[in-house]
């Protein structure tokens, strides 16, 4: 009886996590399907990629960066949309953008006398030149399994940069330590 349980724990380990990917992947297909009901399936979406496709063009190519600066004042205005607006549009250039934020995987230690350290990022130097000591940069520390992360102030001293694509630390962080980091290549 214990063999026929270790199998079936062995078994979980190969199928939870390609069920749950499927599982994630179809519901976020099927949402973005939805969004233009169609009776054929995977046109919704086909058409959602090409209109957003034909934006980034015409963005590009015909939109100056005057007209945009006009249109982000208009938000600018109101509060709660700006306070929306700006917050989904920073996120989206960290990740997508041509300044990628996630991009310095750092070691820090909080303070001189402990070992202990943090695994995270450093996403802005500039904050050196906003304090009075102007030795301070920032540092975004993701939490495991979720979501979520904390941002610090820490003085550079205290911060070490890793040799480690920023995805595999992304994925190491989330994980709790459980996934392998692999080699940089």
């Amino acid at each position: 009886m214990t063999k026929i349980f270790k199998y079936f724990l062995q078994g979980l380990l190969y199928v939870v996590p390609i069920a749950v990917t499927v599982y994630v992947l179809w519901e976020v297909v099927v949402l973005l399907d939805g969004i233009i009901p169609l009776d054929i399936p995977g046109l919704g979406i086909l058409i959602i990629f090409s209109f957003v496709t034909m934006i980034g063009v015409i963005g590009r190519h015909f939109i100056s960066e005057q007209i945009v600066e006009i249109i982000e004042g208009y938000i600018k205005r109101a509060a709660l949309v700006n306070l929306i607006y700006t917050a989904v549009k920073d996120l989206l250039k960290a990740f997508v953008g041509d300044q990628k934020s996630f991009k310095k995987p750092v070691v820090v230690k909080f303070t001189e006398d402990t070992e202990v350290r943090r695994l995270g990022y450093m996403t802005n130097e500039n904050f050196k030149n906003l304090t009075n000591k102007g030795d301070l940069v920032t540092v975004y520390i993701p939490h495991s399994y979720n979501i979520s992360g904390n941002v610090y102030l820490v003085p550079d001293r205290y911060v070490e940069p890793l040799d480690i694509h920023p995805s595999e630390l992304m994925k190491y962080t989330v994980s709790g330590g459980v996934t392998q980091i692999s080699e940089n290549d």
